[in-house]
Parts: structure tokens; sequence; C-alpha cells
């Protein structure tokens, strides 16, 4: 059994980030896993960026459409003032990969029908510009635990990529709600991770009571674990709360953070 002084080293710990906005160029574009646009951005505004957090956000803004005008705001001691209340249309992605020395930064755009950012990033050539805000604030969460358990779609793909090539423990689940095809050649060697695919668009409540009968036989220990839960807002609460409630986790060590909502 974990002492209290050992469990408090593996709690996961907030940092906060510099809050900077900065105007990127795109400078390469490549096809994955035949659902995702792969974009890598440069630009001398990525000095000093920081992404400690494996599902760090950052804010994702795009051109007017019409104008093709990108609006960045000013960063003043009351907040951030948008010129001209002109605030651009913006998604939540996960910085997939930063080179520091090269000053690239690396985002994967799933493609979808209808997307802001989907149609955006199906259209960007090599020189198209779009800005980015934050990370403003990080979860460092270890990366040993001995018991692991991840469920995402395919929103919650890049996110987990970047904790899988850093993943350790004795027992690691994923319940991806993708298409296996897709999941193992966006993923690739699985190293260890014992996954199951649950098919793409299935993340509906309707569909938890299945997920919740499979949990229900895998063994959850009593200390040194961690879970974590993204995807479609209301299916995401509900696990959470089966996994709190029901299954009687520490919330310390429950992750759930709502990546899309259900309309």
């Amino acid at each position: 059994m974990l002492t209290d002084s050992a469990k408090a080293s593996r709690v996961p710990q907030r940092v906060r980030n510099e809050l900077r906005f900065r105007q990127l160029t795109v400078t390469a574009k490549s096809r994955t896993a035949d659902r995702f646009w792969r974009i890598d951005f440069s630009g001398d505004d990525l000095a000093g960026f920081t992404s400690p957090g494996f599902d760090d956000h950052i804010k994702v803004f795009f051109p007017d459409a019409s104008s093709g005008t990108l609006n960045l705001p000013d960063v003043t001691e009351e907040g951030v003032v948008w010129k001209e209340g002109a605030r651009p249309v913006s998604r939540d992605y996960t910085p997939l990969f930063f080179d520091g020395v090269a000053n690239t930064l690396t985002i994967d755009f799933y493609i979808h029908d209808g997307g802001v950012a989907s149609d955006w990033a199906e259209q960007a050539q090599p020189g198209d510009k779009l800005a980015i805000g934050g990370p403003r604030g990080s979860l460092v969460v270890p990366e040993d635990y001995a018991f692991q358990l991840y469920v995402c779609d395919e929103s919650g793909l890049p996110a987990f990529k970047r904790r899988h090539e850093v993943l350790s423990g004795l027992q690691l689940r994923l319940f991806g709600y993708v298409d296996e095809a897709v999941g193992q050649s966006y993923l690739g060697r699985l190293n260890g991770v014992d996954a199951a695919w649950m098919g793409s668009g299935n993340m509906q409540p309707e569909n938890l009571a299945a997920l919740t009968a499979t949990l229900d036989t895998v063994q959850l220990p009593p200390e040194d674990y961690f879970i974590w839960l993204t995807g479609e807002a209301e299916f995401v609460k509900k696990l959470s709360d089966y996994f709190i409630e029901q299954r009687g986790c520490d919330a310390t060590f429950v992750r759930a953070v709502a990546y899309w909502h259900q309309k």
C-alpha cells in the first residue's frame, strides 16, 4: 500500500502557462490513417511555446472566411481584448508534437463533414496562416501508474498518441470508439496496450450500458491507477460517474474531459 507521501507524489499536477497568441504559417501537410490531416506550422511566434500535458488544449483561430483576415487580440492586465470585437472562429486542438529547435508545431485535424477546422485543413496549403492561443494551463500526469485505462474517440486520438509514446505500466487498457483499421494505422504499434475497438460514431449515451457491462468485468486496483475519459460530453460525464460513484474510484485519478457535444 502506498504511503500518504507516496500517494501525493502520484497526484497529477496543474501547471499555469503564459497566455500568448501566436500567428503561424503552414509548412507541410500530409494525410494520416486516411482520417486526419497532419499539418506542420512554423513561425517566430513559437518562441517560448510549451505544452507539458499530453492532453493540452490550444485554441486554433481561423481566418475570416470571406476576407481572409486573421485577427489577433491584445493581452492586457484586464484580460484578453479583441480588436473591435472581431473574434475569429476557433476550435480546441491538442498539440501533437513541438520541435523547439526547428520551431515547428504539428497538429492533427480529424476529417469530418461540416466542420470548420476540418474544412480549413482540407484546403490548407503551405504559406497559409492561422493563429493559436495557449495552452493556458496543463495537467502533468505521471506516466507509470501500474493500471491505466483510456477511453476516447477520434477527437482524443492525438492526445492518446502523445501519451502512448511515453506510457509505461503493468496493465494498460484502451477502449477506442474508432474503427480498428484507423486506430491501428494512426497509433502504430501499441506496445503492451490492450485495445478494444468500439467502432467510429458509437460514442453515444445509448451505447454506454454496453461499455459499462464490459468494464464491470475489469478488476480495478485500490491504488496507483489513472483513468482518462474523453469524447462526447454526456457519455463522458456518465462514464466518469460510473467510475467514481459505482466503482469507488478517487476522482483525483479520474480525468474526464468533454471534447464535443452532441447536437
